[in-house]
């Protein structure tokens, strides 16, 4: 378990929507996220929008999981169930460790807004080369469900009694409890 700094520690983020219909201009949901992490102070090194195939979003992600300058990777869309959603399966291999809450409490937050619909989530995260990359649902609300829920807080070096901050920047050390 990370143990809470007391310091802020403002964090470099990829963000990546997986998309066969958005535009920069029609991307709510990770405008959304963009604007979020830039309001707590975070900053956003990329961002970018593919179309949701398996190899290109493999391809992307592995690539900000390899560079020094990216600590933190979002994912937007391509967590459900059609043909079409492969962001769950381009990532899953990649991850040296897999979050297995990040998925549970998703859904768990998730089913209070929209009932058993949830289940069809597939929303998924993990640390890759002390990279953390979390996979969420397209719709702006499920991006606004895991970012209050879930990683707004995770990002948060003071958020207490633990935190994924320690397991993410190249420089800090890890207080964890065996």
């Amino acid at each position: 378990m990370s143990h809470a700094s007391k310091e802020f520690i403002p964090l470099n983020v990829a963000v990546l929507t997986i998309s066969d219909t958005r535009t920069l201009e029609t991307d709510t949901s990770g405008q959304y996220l963009v604007d979020q992490l830039q309001k707590d102070g975070h900053r956003v090194a990329e961002r970018v929008i593919l179309k949701d195939n398996l190899y290109q979003i493999r391809a992307q992600v592995a690539q900000w999981i390899a560079s020094d300058d990216i600590q933190v990777v979002l994912t937007t869309g391509g967590t459900g169930f059609t043909d079409r959603d492969s962001t769950p399966d381009a990532v899953a291999c990649l991850l040296d460790r897999r979050i297995e809450g990040f998925g549970e409490l998703f859904r768990q937050i998730s089913y209070e807004e929209i009932g058993s619909s949830t289940i069809q989530s597939r929303a998924l995260a993990g640390l890759a080369n002390r990279t953390l990359v979390c996979c969420v649902p397209g719709s702006t609300g499920a991006c606004r469900t895991a970012w209050e829920g879930l990683i707004q807080k995770q990002l948060d070096a003071r958020h207490g009694p633990c935190n994924m901050v320690p397991h993410i920047t190249r420089t800090a050390a890890c207080d964890s409890r065996g």
